[in-house]
């Protein structure tokens, strides 16, 4: 399997650019494509791909465009989200069972289990149908011969190291001050802030791989770790009166309420290590890691 595409000092930054946004789209292209298997799988690389789409517009000079094809995809994505939603209330309720056993039934969590599952099949069908596949089509393939229409030949390192400090430093303005007292908004702020970091950080890979890779993973781990928060949240919703786990709701609000604050400790800590740098000298380092590569080649 060939490597993702990314930026180097060997080849021209337009060029990688334009690349790696075929690339994804690529990849979308493929995965609906691609011999029939469980929709849930198609769902969640499909809204992988986008989010990484997304996370690239931002670094392009596009003028008005850039929103608009940001805002296409963010809007293909959601059309997606309600069965991942109920996949991840799902994940929640494994989690939480996994770390305190004997608090529900076996029949209890058998019922609970088979009503999210249901949940999540509904969902499935209604949103990835014939008509929603076509549409995803007929995006890519129109932004395909759009994206590599793209004149960026005067585009260098320094206009992209711009934009990747400045989504470092939304993602860093983001961390709250006072995690313990962070609503459920703020938290999922930091997670799209971090998200999008990770894979605007794929980017830079190549010019030190071993760091990068590192960083990447941790940030990884923080987007995992702010995800499991977000799963919990989409679990408090269902056990609210009249919802589909209320029955459960004394039972399962203190075990939410504790795997949160756990969450929200831990990602604290890796917050603090992967910001913990100014966004300005992070750009610093970036483009001293470009000059370093471009001089090797020289």
């Amino acid at each position: 399997m060939s490597k993702k595409p990314a930026l180097h000092p060997r080849q021209a930054v337009g060029q990688s650019l334009r690349e790696v946004a075929l690339h994804i789209l690529g990849q979308i292209r493929t995965t609906l494509q691609a011999p029939p298997q469980a929709d849930a799988v198609t769902i969640h690389d499909v809204r992988k791909a986008l989010k990484r789409w997304r996370s690239l517009v931002r670094l392009l000079p596009l003028g008005d465009d850039r929103q608009r094809l940001r805002v296409g995809a963010r809007d293909l994505a959601r059309a997606l989200g309600g069965s991942r939603d109920a996949q991840s209330a799902l994940d929640a309720l494994n989690d939480l069972l996994e770390d305190a056993k004997g608090s529900l039934s076996a029949r209890s969590i058998e019922t609970i289990t088979s009503r999210l599952e249901e949940i999540r099949r509904s969902k499935e069908r209604s949103q990835l149908n014939a008509k929603a596949r076509a549409q995803l089509s007929d995006w890519v393939a129109s932004t395909e011969v759009e994206s590599a229409q793209w004149q960026f030949d005067q585009l260098t390192f320094a206009d992209v190291s711009e934009g990747l400090a400045t989504g470092y430093g939304r993602a860093r303005k983001q961390i709250p001050n006072t995690w313990s007292l962070a609503t459920a908004e703020q938290i999922h702020e930091l997670r799209q802030r971090v998200v999008e970091h990770r894979y605007q950080m794929e980017l830079v890979e190549p010019l030190w791989p071993r760091m990068a890779s590192t960083w990447i993973d941790e940030a990884q781990r923080l987007r995992t770790r702010l995800g499991k928060y977000q799963d919990l949240t989409l679990l408090i919703r269902l056990v609210e009166p009249h919802h589909t786990l209320a029955p459960w709701r004394s039972r399962l609000s203190p075990l939410i309420a504790e795997a949160q604050a756990k969450h929200v400790a831990v990602g604290a800590r890796m917050a603090k290590r992967i910001f913990a740098e100014p966004p300005k000298a992070f750009r610093k380092r970036l483009e001293a890691l470009w000059d370093a590569g471009s001089t090797k080649v020289r």
